[in-house]
Parts: C-alpha cells; sequence; structure tokens
C-alpha cells in the first residue's frame, strides 16, 4: 500500500495558510479555455526524441534518451490547500510525482518552486513545507536534489518532478479504444472539501480524509499499471481540470467518446451536502462551464452532481482505460495493492454526438 505521509506532531496553527491566498491547490489553474487562447500559434515540437509533448494535453513530457529509456518531466505548484504546513507540503509533492506515475514512470529527483513571504512570522513555517515535501519524496524512492525561491506575498509550493520510464511501458492519454473500461484510483471531492476548509465551513478532523489521499502517492496503482502492460491502453490522473476535464483530454486524444455511471464514481463524505450548500471553488465553475460544451447530462443528473464530477481536484487518483476482459483482474490487483478506490465508472465507445454522456 502506497504511504500516508500525515506529520506526527501536527498540530493547530496560529496562522492559517489557506488565509493567505485567493484559491486553492489545482483550483487556481487557469482554464483550459484560458491556456487554449494563450498557446496558440507557439511552434510544434518535430524533433522524433520528444516522445511526448503539449500537443496531446498529456500530463508530462517524455524526452527518449537511449533505444530503451526515456526522461520524465513536469512541473506542479500551487497555494495553500490545507492549513497545516507540512500536509501542504506533502500533498504538493505528491501531486507533482503523481504526474510520473501518470505516465507509468518512476520519479527520480524533484526540484522545489517556492514563492513565500518574508514576514518573520510566516516563513519559519516553510520548513515544515520543505519536511513534508521531502518525506513524500522519500516514500516515492526519490529526493528533492534543490530548487529555486521568491519573495511573494502569496504563498507557494511544488515541484519539478523529473522520471525515468523504459519505452515499452510508456504510457499516454491518448490510446483508448472502444470498449475499454475506465477505473478509478481515488475518490473525488476535495476542491469542495478544500474550499470549505478556507471558508471555516469544516473542521479539519473532517478534511483529514481527504488530506490523507490528497497525501497518498500513485505508485502502487502504477505498478499494476506496469504489470498489465499493453492491455491497460491510456492512463492519465486527476487534477486541477476535474473527471470530466481530464477525460476529455484523453477523449479528444483518442478520438472516441466515454460513457459514465454517475453512481458508480467515489465521493469522500459530506461533498454533496457541501455542494448542497453552495461550496463550490471557482476552478469547479470554470470546470463545469467548459463541460457542458462537451457533455450529455441526462435527465437524472443534478446540478449538484454535476459539480461533483467537475470539481478541481488536487493530487487526485489515476484514471485508467484497460481492457475489459482483463478489468475484474485488475480491479482485484488494485484491492491488494491498496488504492482507494478501484471504481469501474464508465467505458470508451465510438465517437458519439457528445464526447460524455453520463448515465
Amino acid at each position: 500500500m502506497d504511504k500516508v505521509i500525515v506529520d506526527p506532531n501536527s498540530a493547530s496553527k496560529p496562522i492559517r495558510l489557506t488565509s493567505l491566498s485567493h484559491g486553492a491547490g489545482c483550483a487556481c489553474k487557469l482554464s483550459a479555455k484560458e491556456l487554449s487562447s494563450v498557446l496558440q500559434n507557439l511552434p510544434l515540437v518535430s524533433d522524433p526524441r520528444a516522445l511526448i509533448d503539449a500537443s496531446t494535453k498529456d500530463d508530462a513530457a517524455v524526452y527518449q534518451i537511449d533505444d530503451d529509456r526515456a526522461i520524465v518531466a513536469t512541473l506542479d505548484f500551487f497555494t495553500p490547500i490545507v492549513d497545516d504546513p507540512y500536509s501542504f507540503g506533502a500533498i504538493a509533492t505528491a501531486n507533482a510525482f503523481s504526474d510520473i506515475y501518470a505516465m507509468a514512470a518512476k520519479p527520480l529527483f524533484g526540484l522545489s518552486i517556492v514563492a513565500w513571504p518574508r514576514d518573520p512570522e510566516i516563513l519559519p513555517l516553510l520548513n515544515k513545507v520543505m519536511q513534508g515535501g521531502m518525506d513524500v519524496a522519500k516514500a516515492a524512492g526519490a529526493f528533492i536534489l534543490g530548487g529555486h525561491s521568491i519573495d511573494d506575498a502569496e504563498p507557494k509550493f511544488g515541484l519539478v518532478a523529473i522520471g525515468e520510464v523504459n519505452i515499452k511501458d510508456m504510457k499516454s492519454n491518448a490510446n483508448s479504444k472502444p470498449g475499454d473500461v475506465l477505473i478509478l484510483t481515488k475518490p473525488i471531492g476535495t476542491g469542495i472539501l478544500t474550499t470549505a476548509l478556507k471558508r471555516d465551513l469544516i473542521t479539519p478532523s473532517l478534511l483529514q480524509p481527504a488530506v490523507e489521499s490528497m497525501s497518498m502517492l500513485n505508485a502502487s496503482a502504477a505498478e499494476v499499471v506496469r504489470k498489465y502492460g499493453d492491455d491497460v491502453h491510456a492512463l492519465t490522473d486527476i487534477t486541477g481540470f476535474g473527471l470530466l476535464g481530464h477525460l476529455s483530454n484523453m477523449l479528444h486524444a483518442c478520438g472516441h467518446s466515454a460513457k459514465i455511471t454517475a453512481k458508480n464514481i467515489p465521493a469522500f463524505p459530506g461533498v454533496m451536502e457541501l455542494i448542497d450548500s453552495n461550496v463550490v471553488p471557482g476552478g469547479t465553475h470554470r470546470n463545469h462551464e467548459a463541460a457542458c460544451d462537451y457533455t450529455n447530462w441526462g435527465s437524472a443528473i443534478s446540478k449538484s452532481e454535476q459539480y461533483l464530477l467537475t470539481d478541481a481536484q488536487t493530487s487526485g487518483g489515476l484514471l485508467i482505460a484497460i481492457n475489459q476482459e482483463q478489468a475484474a483482474s485488475f480491479v482485484a490487483d488494485l484491492t491488494k495493492a491498496g488504492t482507494l478506490s478501484q471504481a469501474i465508472i464508465g467505458e470508451i465507445v465510438p465517437r458519439a454526438q457528445s464526447l460524455i454522456e453520463i448515465e
């Protein structure tokens, strides 16, 4: 089972990190529409060593270094998603390494990205943040070898994450096939819960299951993926664009559609009640607006359920498209590996009028 990183000496802090930022975690991302507008007309990479670049909106870049191996590189950083600095560092590091696992690769090392206030009351908290990050890196069998820092009124932390993959094991988000089963390895709803914390609507203890999930590496799930080889056709992780946003990238890349069974999607306790109370982060609203352009919600899906499916996640699980014949065995192996969820949430179908259909 992947190790859950929790600070054994964690205690309430007089300074709430979440009060120092305008948003929280991956919900601070620019929207997919905004990104498309600023990236348009930029030159494409044509070097054959660049096996994966930004063109398919995948989780990491992949660069071939010899006949068998490739370097996997990504970066991710964000504003505080929790108040405890140790947990913030652990979550940010697990989140960055998740993009490495989403390529079926293994992390090698990271470089810290730090933006932090020089305020003498706040600056010391950065040490705890970095301790949390280093503990997660150690659990991943990796290292944090250095980094870069700047003075910033709004705290931010994350990593450049570097990994390695045998090219025959490498996965991308681009090769799903009709008939594939879609499996999700963590519950969703972290954006809702952390927004509730920021608004002082829940206690830290109610957030703890989500903190443990966000701090947990996706290493075990990636190991199961490698075991099944070519039967796993596509792979991505669920972060700031929400479940449907990252699924849509997978579908655009392969040219197919998907049917999703809403009742099968795991969520953290209390999330639906918070959504019903209008606790929805801005990133989730942006994700929902985008999803309405490519999703057939059906008549039985409530607005609250729509927000859950588009909730902006931080350090979420892997979304896996696997040959239907291997799905039952794959789920059993995920269970043995200790993933938080092994939910079959839908299937890949031939391209239909709507990119995604919710049942």
